[in-house]
């Protein structure tokens, strides 16, 4: 166990960035894909900053993409590491989309990103411990717990052998499939 210890709020990182027409997808709307690559950085800068190496991402947990951001608009993502494992943390971040117009905001997604410690050499290393000081962070702190739990139950499920329901499958006429094994 590391005897070093942080606060959430030295992880805490914020960046903004106007969106430009260079963002967008065929709809116009800005690029899902480009809102996750900076949601990437903010995590490697927060997971970076808090334990003091280089980070990698070793998964990213549902992004539902709320609403959609347009061309104009400022986002502003926030991120805080909610969890620390021996040599992972959970990194959840929050993305907003300001009008700067009519200074609207919108809550666009949120996601969590878990992050791995890496040395010099490249290996796995120890995070600092987390210092939980308001009940909003022990509050993420329980939900990542949450969330770890239903990734392992998701992962016993794919070993779980469910031919019984191949039938119900073939037989049903609630899914939007046809079926030609060949």
């Amino acid at each position: 166990m590391n005897t070093t210890f942080k606060t959430v709020t030295s992880s805490h990182i914020t960046i903004s960035e106007l969106m430009l027409p260079s963002h967008t997808n065929f709809s116009g709307k800005i690029h899902g894909g480009y809102i996750l690559s900076l949601m990437d950085q903010i995590a490697f800068a927060c997971a970076s900053k808090f334990c003091g190496n280089y980070c990698v991402t070793a998964s990213v947990d549902t992004v539902n993409f709320l609403m959609p951001i347009e061309v104009g608009e400022l986002v502003s993502m926030k991120a805080s590491v909610n969890y620390v494992g021996r040599t992972s943390m959970i990194v959840g971040i929050r993305v907003e989309a300001e009008n700067i117009q009519t200074g609207v905001i919108k809550h666009c997604n949120s996601s969590y990103f878990t992050m791995v410690s890496k040395d010099s050499e490249g290996k796995t290393s120890l995070v600092p411990g987390l210092i939980l000081t308001t009940l909003k962070e022990v509050s993420r702190f329980q939900n990542c717990l949450r969330q770890i739990e239903m990734k392992k139950l998701k992962e016993e499920q794919k070993n779980v052998a469910t031919f019984g329901s191949i039938d119900s499958i073939l037989n049903s006429n609630k899914y939007n499939i046809k079926v030609e094994l060949q």
